[in-house]
């Protein structure tokens, strides 16, 4: 069974930035799509960005030119470089992955598609 770990949360102050890292392992497969997802406090979770195994990558229009997704095949990682942070941005934020590919911007940010989670990492933008 496959597992995602989040780390690089924290608090910051609005303008900060940070680096949200989520380890895969255990999966079948280390293609396919991997996206970020937020749950801000009070509402619904959200998707933020996801990329193909290729490189390709889409955003929510909320944190377009402020968040940049990476993943860095050989290591099975998934990264989330977030800078400018505003505090809207304070929610949980979740990886997650689907061996099969991100495919266009709606079908990779619907959280139904994706069959496994990580845990979530905290993050906190103070005005």
């Amino acid at each position: 069974q496959g597992q995602l770990v989040e780390s690089g949360g924290g608090s910051v102050q609005a303008g900060g930035s940070l680096r949200l890292s989520c380890a895969a392992s255990g999966f079948t497969y280390n293609s396919g799509c991997m996206s970020w997802f937020r749950r801000p406090p009070g509402k619904e979770r959200e998707g933020v960005a996801a990329i193909n195994f290729s490189g390709s990558s889409y955003y929510a229009g909320s944190v377009k030119g402020r968040f940049a997704i990476t993943r860095d095949n050989a290591k099975n990682t998934l990264y989330l470089q977030m800078n400018n942070l505003e505090p809207e941005d304070t929610a949980m934020y979740y990886c997650a992955t689907d061996q099969r590919g991100c495919i266009n911007s709606d079908y990779a940010l619907a959280e139904k598609r994706y069959p496994y989670w990580g845990q979530g990492t905290q993050v906190t933008v103070a005005s």
